[in-house]
């Protein structure tokens, strides 16, 4: 069944279904900027877009919504399932609401902010996606980040960056625990200027100077017989 589009550039996806919703975002005459109206919770929707287009979407989604996003910019008005963003290359992920486990998983670039709160594993095996998070994470968040940045302005839970390698963590609340691996870093001049830019460019009012880096040690990645004890 062929998605309907209206003057509005609406797509209702109760009642188009998904499938035709994400073709009709594919179609090389897809509007600039398009709404998504009645998700219902839908599972990957958005998925595998590749363009420069604005998505907004009105209500709730389900699982893996706005995955393997390259260029365009989605906004969720609502909250998101298992997975949003997951595997995102570039462009924008915003989610008004709160998300479930996995947010961002294994994406390599852009930018997911999510306004509330995030579950467990967020920023899971991230390889260079930013991150921002206006709540609380859940735990295991950021377990085995290669790359890229991971703001959180609530508290974090418990084996927080466990096994992690490069991946660069801001916390301003409290954490419940470190994962293997995973240290207090100081805060330099620089890292204060990235995390300025990062607020700012999520949108979120707020000091750096509360905020604590935390990042590797360097002790499990890089196998050393004097650090067996860590493992």
């Amino acid at each position: 069944m062929a998605a309907i589009v209206s003057e509005r550039t609406v797509l209702d996806v109760a009642e188009s279904g998904t499938r035709a919703v994400n073709s009709a975002l594919m179609a090389a005459d897809v509007p600039a900027a398009v709404t998504l109206a009645n998700p219902r919770g839908a599972h990957a929707l958005a998925c595998g877009l590749d363009r420069d287009i604005a998505v907004t979407v009105e209500g709730h989604v389900g699982y893996y919504c706005a995955g393997m996003n390259q260029h365009a910019t989605v906004t969720i008005d609502g909250s998101a399932g298992v997975g949003v963003a997951e595997n995102m290359m570039s462009g924008t992920v915003r989610v008004r609401g709160d998300a479930s486990q996995s947010a961002g998983a294994t994406a390599h670039g852009g930018l997911l902010v999510i306004e509330g709160n995030a579950g467990a594993r967020c920023g899971i095996s991230m390889k260079g996606v930013d991150i921002v998070v206006g709540g609380n994470i859940g735990h295991m968040s950021a377990f085995m980040g290669q790359a890229g940045r991971l703001v959180v302005l609530g508290d974090a839970g418990e084996a927080l960056g466990d096994s992690l390698y490069e991946a660069r963590i801001y916390v301003r609340g409290k954490v419940a625990s470190l994962g293997a691996d995973c240290v207090r870093k100081p805060m330099r001049p620089e890292h204060l200027t990235e995390l300025r830019d990062l607020l700012t460019t999520a949108g979120f009012d707020a000091d750096p100077a509360d905020f604590t880096r935390y990042g590797s040690a360097r002790h499990l990645y890089h196998f050393h017989v004097d650090n067996a004890a860590a493992y």
